[in-house]
């Protein structure tokens, strides 16, 4: 059995270099400088209490609207990640899904937990 498992871990060893290998060309450089683009997924969190909160900042439906407008004039196709608590009012979560379907976001996710966890 071990000798098996040898075998087949020199023939990927020898095939996936094999692959790699090919013609000898200079290759660009790229700058180690890191990439200052941010990242443009939205997260809308709604708390236990209903308090909605836009990337950690809280703010009110009508704020809410007017930020993703804003964000949809600027970058037209976004995601957005709605975040739930387990505890909150089934309505202040369709209140926000009702503020996104609004400003014309098509990008919608919906975070949960695996079960048991």
């Amino acid at each position: 059995m071990l000798d098996l498992a040898y075998v087949l871990l020199v023939i990927f060893i020898l095939m996936t270099t094999a692959t790699v290998q090919g013609l000898k060309v200079n290759l660009p450089r790229a700058s180690n400088t890191p990439s200052l683009a941010k990242p443009q997924t939205k997260a809308i969190t709604i708390n236990n209490e209903g308090k909605v909160f836009l990337d950690t900042v809280p703010i009110t439906i009508p704020e809410l609207e007017q930020r993703l407008s804003a964000q949809k004039a600027q970058t037209p196709e976004f995601p957005v990640v709605v975040r739930g608590d387990s505890l909150t009012q089934y309505q202040a979560v369709m209140d926000v899904l009702d503020v996104v379907g609004r400003v014309g976001i098509t990008q919608i996710g919906l975070a949960t937990k695996p079960q048991g966890k």
